[in-house]
């Protein structure tokens, strides 16, 4: 401890008896801190997330690589008869919190398998920074464009991390810093972007972590061309980003990155022609030692200044280019194409609101890893890091919070291993996980500055209030003496999920263990959001024990009380599926198939209605609202008559993406979890299989139809379990499973 003075000891112990914070000083007076600079914020504490959850894996995906089963033979033991992989690294798509997902990857079992692959080599990183930022996503429906909101758990979640103000955010990505780089390899580095809002907190952020001596670049990215329709600003417009980029520990893998000589540098650099007709420019001879000049000169390679001087000559088609340094104003933002309607029909504009250009991450990928390395991004967005990883060879993991931007990035990977698969390249297959159960994280407002007691009791009082607030909203009774049950309707009990993350298959368990106990046989389960692959599984062993069980979605109208006062507020299903198969029997010339058709879709959504839109809206506006399973568009002419249009004229008009496992039980979910006794981690079977993705059809920009029937799928004889994956619009997903016979009655 630093020597005080009397006085300063005296005004230690006032604020101490009054229950009051030290003045800032104290922290360097009375604790020895080496460090000259650092960033501060409310509530900055060292504590990082150490917590181990298992992955589970929810859906396999592998474009089959051959079409016949013979074609395989020379590719060995990586791939099944059908061409899909079976060993190796299988690269991951992960939703979640990624606090949790990077706590788990560092300290879960699955660390081991990233160190056989070499470690992580890069991360590249591209978070929401635009504090209370707008996280809403533009769909298309037919010829209209309708803007989708974000889920609840995604809004509370940037909410309370982006819409508090820039401490919350630098305490946010703070712990992310740290568990990234922990996770990272000894010689990776880290790539971050960001723009002007918070550059220079991030900047201070990853000098704590990473270390002020590790800094390796500072990258300006210029978003756009200058088009000259800007005449007039307040200041100098913004067009740039900022990439920060830091190594670990050693020296990082690096390639150097050569740009094309343009024709002006061309013209007034490579002045001279030899007699072959090769252009050549001159340079000094540098650091080349008196052997290398002498064989220079034997190669006719030096050439003499008028006074005197040798100069090295190069050729224009031996040059690499120029050497790309720090700042990057040749690559295109596909985000500004796309507002212009430049880049109408291309593919990689997904209409993602941060989307950033192939180009940008080629570049980053090619400088910092080589074919075969592991690379990440946990805020992967609309799946550009990824993308772009599967196409230059590099294995990887990615993550994102919202279920829509995984849904995205699971379709543009299928897309890439379709492109790679007609190119007759290599790639790998990808599966998507989650975690199995979730840390309970106080996400409905506690005060992190309140004293451990007094958070505990303001959580309860919180929940509480939550709990009531839906069980009025679904008109429900309250109901006490149950450990999973919160209310009581027309002779149902009610269970309500957390606010804070989906309804888990460990949450519905618990309440069929207590239905079986108390011999409950009717139960709705209220949810903002369902783990990936819950459904049907679940409903079906429900059943089996003579539960019924109905799960709904928690509409986000019921944190509008005057809605709930006026009960307005509608708890909608969750979506149904009906298909049917067709089974062709084995013959002597073939063997038996089966496929599947998709027959009806119901949903029963609603974001916004139609009566607030009517009341709400202008002369000569329109809206388009979602209301009980139709979207339809609301418009008023200049003289104030209102005129109501049904966008989804047909169920297909719902569906985004289908897919069908034809062998739905073939392959179990298994977690890999501690043994509290042993210390070591064992494999578990949670109960459920994973869904291989074995045929698919979705709408993409480009291409809006949807086939409605798969192919015929060759099955030997018996009876089997064929698994339908729907994903709506929304990205919610909906899964069925139908029971078959082939070469037997259904």
């Amino acid at each position: 401890m630093a020597r005080l003075t009397d006085q300063e000891r005296q005004e230690i112990i006032r604020f101490v008896e009054a229950d009051k914070p030290l003045p800032e000083k104290y922290r360097f007076l009375l604790f020895a801190d080496k460090r000259e600079v650092e960033l501060v914020w409310n509530g900055k504490t060292s504590e990082v997330c150490n917590i181990v959850l298992p992955f589970q894996v929810i859906e396999q995906v592998d474009e089959p690589r051959a079409e016949k089963p013979e074609d395989t033979a020379a590719q060995g033991l990586l791939f099944d008869e059908r061409g899909r992989q079976l060993k190796g690294w299988t690269n991951k798509l992960i939703w979640g919190d990624n606090k949790l997902i990077l706590s788990s990857l560092k300290n879960g079992p699955l660390r081991e398998e990233i160190e056989k692959q070499g470690g992580l080599k890069l991360i590249y990183i591209d978070p929401p920074f635009d504090v209370g930022a707008d996280f809403s996503m533009d769909i298309e429906i037919g010829e209209e464009t309708f803007t989708k909101n974000p889920n609840i758990l995604e809004e509370i979640a940037y909410r309370d991390t982006w819409g508090k103000g820039a401490d919350s955010f630098i305490a946010m990505i703070y712990e992310r810093m740290a568990l990234m780089h922990d996770l990272l390899a000894d010689d990776g580095s880290i790539y971050v972007h960001c723009d002007w809002r918070l550059n220079s907190y991030i900047r201070l952020v990853l000098d704590e972590v990473f270390g002020f001596e590790n800094q390796l670049n500072q990258i300006t990215w210029r978003r756009s061309t200058p088009t000259g329709g800007k005449t007039k600003s307040k200041m100098f417009p913004r067009d740039y980003d900022v990439i920060l980029s830091y190594k670990k520990m050693c020296e990082p893998r690096f390639t150097n990155i050569y740009l094309p000589y343009s024709e002006d540098y061309i013209r007034n650099f490579f002045t001279h022609t030899d007699s072959d007709g090769r252009r050549w420019a001159s340079q000094t001879l540098g650091d080349y030692s008196e052997e290398s000049i002498k064989r220079f000169e034997k190669d006719g390679r030096i050439v003499k200044t008028k006074s005197g001087a040798k100069r090295l000559k190069y050729y224009l088609d031996e040059a690499k280019g120029i050497l790309a340094d720090d700042i990057w104003t040749d690559i295109r933002n596909v985000r500004q194409e796309a507002v212009r309607n430049i880049g109408k029909g291309d593919t990689e504009i997904l209409g993602y609101p941060t989307q950033k250009p192939e180009a940008l991450l080629e570049r980053i990928i090619e400088a910092s890893s080589k074919e075969g390395d592991l690379v990440a991004d946990f805020f992967c967005g609309s799946g550009t890091t990824a993308a772009v990883a599967e196409k230059l060879g590099r294995r990887w993991i990615t993550s994102d919070l919202g279920k829509f931007a995984i849904h995205t990035t699971r379709k543009r990977l299928i897309g890439v291993q379709r492109q790679l698969k007609a190119e007759g390249k290599d790639y790998r297959a990808f599966e998507i996980l989650n975690l199995g159960k979730y840390e309970r994280q106080h996400y409905i407002g506690v005060n992190p500055n309140l004293r451990e007691a007094e958070q505990q009791k303001q959580l309860a009082e919180k929940e509480a209030a939550f709990l009531d607030l839906i069980l009025r909203a679904y008109r429900a009774e309250k109901t006490d003496g149950f450990a999973s049950f919160h209310g009581k309707k027309a002779g149902r009990l009610v269970a309500v999920g957390p606010v804070n993350m989906p309804v888990t298959r460990l949450f519905v368990e618990e309440v069929i263990l207590e239905c079986r106990r108390k011999h409950i046989t009717r139960v709705d389960i209220l949810g903002f959001e369902f783990e990936m692959g819950l459904f049907p599984n679940v409903l079906d062993e429900a059943r089996a024990k003579g539960i019924d069980i109905a799960p709904k979605y928690i509409p986000a109208e019921v944190f509008d009380k005057r809605a709930v006062e006026k009960n307005q507020v509608v708890f909608h299903d969750v979506a149904a599926i009906e298909v049917k198969p067709h089974v062709k029997a084995p013959t002597k010339k073939q063997p038996g198939s089966v496929a599947i058709e998709l027959t009806d879709f119901s949903v029963f959504y609603s974001q916004d209605s139609i009566a607030s839109a009517e009341a709400t809206l202008k002369d000569k506006g329109s809206k388009i609202v979602v209301e009980k399973g139709q979207i339809v568009k609301v418009s008023k002419n200049a003289k104030g008559v209102v005129s109501r249009e049904t966008l989804t004229t047909k169920w297909t008009d719902w569906i985004d993406y289908w897919a069908v496992d034809f062998n739905f039980e073939s392959k179990r979910e298994i977690v890999r979890v501690k043994n509290e006794e042993s210390g070591e981690w064992e494999e578990r079977w949670t109960g459920d299989y994973i869904f291989e993705n074995e045929w698919q059809s979705f709408r993409t920009k480009k291409d809006r139809s949807l086939e409605l029937k798969s192919v015929q799928h060759e099955c030997p004889p018996g009876r089997r379990k064929l698994a339908v994956k729907v994903v709506d619009i929304f990205g919610n997903d909906t899964m069925t499973i139908v029971e078959v016979s082939v070469g037997g009655k259904r």
